[in-house]
């Protein structure tokens, strides 16, 4: 049997990724927290599965989908609309959806601001800097785009027609890093990054409110490579499925939800539909 690694290394070699079974996840919170989630998820895993298992952080989405497309990866925890990109490319498929504790799949975008700060709304922010989570986030990029687009301040992706500056960054913890610093007006994330405790500090969220809200937004996913065997994404499936239900609540410390097996084609739709508005 194989040794199971949850891995991301773009300069996997093939011969290595042949035996090990790769799994990413995304740069999205406090480094010293996805450490400690990392080992945690780790050690679940390798009880589940009977393999050591390792955990490792990229730094990009471009290293997630290349790793998926030519098998280096074959797990990964991505947005709904990184999903969709690689599905459309062939490199793999809806493996799992998060689901949150009311049974949906489904949460909120959100802008916010410096408490400070006399924002209302989006149009408060005309020429100002904001900052993006990134440009494959679902919640901090495409959903607000959208809005912006059917408030007709902006047309297609064309921010910086209403924007100053608009910066993007590597995460939600990023975007939000650049409000705290007053190098952002404003920064577009998902609403578990400002309700929940998984992402800031107490101390950082006491200095932020919500502007506004837009969505729904569909829930992550774990995509899993078309290189991937039925029989191991079976077993990933039924292992990953097995955390919800722990005492230590791994699922919800990592992923932010618990999982659950979606329809592939229904989960995708809103993001679909959110680029054909856009014009992507």
């Amino acid at each position: 049997m194989k040794k199971l690694i949850l891995l991301v290394l773009l300069a996997a070699s093939p011969v290595l990724a042949a035996e090990n079974v790769i799994i990413a996840l995304k740069p999205d919170k406090d480094p010293d927290k996805m450490l400690a989630e990392r080992k945690k998820l780790g050690e679940a895993l390798s009880g589940n599965l009977g393999k050591p298992v390792e955990v490792i952080v990229p730094m990009s989405s471009a290293v997630i989908t290349e790793g998926l497309a030519n098998g280096t990866i074959d797990l990964a925890f991505v947005s709904a609309m990184e999903m969709l990109k690689i599905k459309k490319s062939g490199a793999g498929s809806l493996l799992l959806a998060g689901v949150k504790p009311d049974g949906t799949t489904g949460y909120k975008s959100y802008w916010i601001t410096l408490t400070g700060k006399p924002y209302k709304s989006i149009a408060d922010l005309q020429g100002k800097t904001v900052a993006f989570s990134s440009r494959t986030s679902t919640s901090g990029y495409l959903i607000p785009l959208l809005d912006l687009n059917a408030r007709g301040l902006v047309k297609g992706t064309g921010t910086s027609a209403f924007f100053g500056d608009v910066w993007f960054g590597s995460g939600y913890v990023s975007a939000v890093e650049r409000v705290l610093s007053g190098e952002a007006e404003a920064a577009a994330v998902s609403d578990y990054v400002l309700d929940g405790d998984k992402y800031l500090s107490a101390d950082q969220k006491s200095l932020l409110r919500k502007v506004q809200e837009q969505g729904p937004v569909p829930t992550h996913v774990l995509a899993v490579s078309t290189k991937v065997t039925p029989e191991t994404a079976a077993r990933l499936k039924k292992a990953l499925l097995a955390l919800n239900t722990g005492a230590l609540g791994i699922s919800e410390d990592v992923f932010s939800v618990n999982l659950k097996e979606v329809d592939e084609e229904t989960h995708l739709k809103p993001v679909r539909d959110a680029l054909a508005v856009i014009g992507e």
